[in-house]
């Protein structure tokens, strides 16, 4: 086979599928008496997979995954798409949380788990499913002001900063524009939630495409796995 056929086949340039072969993501090419590439359909099939793999997981875990694919070790490979299916489903629930929360009781009485009335930065954090630098970024654009306490400084977090943190990360998702944030969160302050709820549903919609797009990524890998072993098994 000619790798311009099967980055045709792809939509992708021959560039890309030797990108993925000097990353160790495809079984060793051999090359012919004049230094050719020489491309089979197991390569094919390797290629497709990639391919299928990037939308739902991203090149960063598929570079993980392929390799062990080869190395035989497909439980390893599966349990770590596992993992970023449970990441995502603890994502949709978190935005479905923020969506709950932009109910107009929730404005004033928002839902939290640990029910207290003030927080640390670190129990925001976890409140809100973000990082305790990620607060801190977004203090310093001016997107949050925490209360300090009088005695030793440190940040406090009501209710309604750990709504706002559920929001912005909920926005950034749909949206990098720092103004477009800062725009949703002054509507807020005016308890104007439509453009929140808009870009919160987005948000939803995203993730479900993101799950539609890691199943057809899990599908071509199984397939790949099941030749895989069909070939073994023949070769026993």
């Amino acid at each position: 086979m000619r790798g311009i056929d099967i980055a045709r086949s792809l939509n992708i340039s021959t560039s890309a599928l030797r990108h993925y072969e000097s990353w160790g993501l495809v079984p060793r090419i051999e090359r012919s008496a004049s230094g050719y590439r020489i491309y089979t359909r197991e390569h094919e099939a390797y290629f497709q997979c990639i391919r299928a793999l990037i939308p739902g997981f991203g090149m960063e875990l598929v570079r993980r995954i392929m390799p062990l694919v080869q190395q035989g070790k497909r439980l390893d490979a599966l349990w770590l798409l596992n993992r970023a299916q449970v990441h995502l489903h603890a994502e949709k629930e978190t935005v479905q949380r923020t969506v709950e929360m932009l109910g107009l009781q929730a404005l004033h009485e928002p839902s939290l788990r640990r029910g207290k009335s003030a927080y640390t930065i670190g129990e925001a954090a976890e409140e809100a499913k973000v990082s305790a630098s990620a607060i801190r970024h977004w203090e310093k654009e001016g997107l949050i002001r925490p209360e300090r306490r009088p005695d030793n400084g440190y940040r406090i977090y009501r209710p309604s900063d750990i709504r706002k943190l559920l929001v912005i990360r909920t926005v950034q998702r749909v949206v990098y524009s720092l103004d477009v944030v800062r725009e949703v969160l002054s509507e807020l302050d005016n308890h104007d939630v439509a453009q929140a709820k808009e870009m919160a549903m987005q948000s939803l919609h995203y993730l479900d495409g993101a799950l539609v797009e890691q199943m057809r990524g899990i599908a071509c890998l199984q397939t790949l796995l099941d030749s895989a072993r069909e070939e073994e098994g023949q070769q026993e």
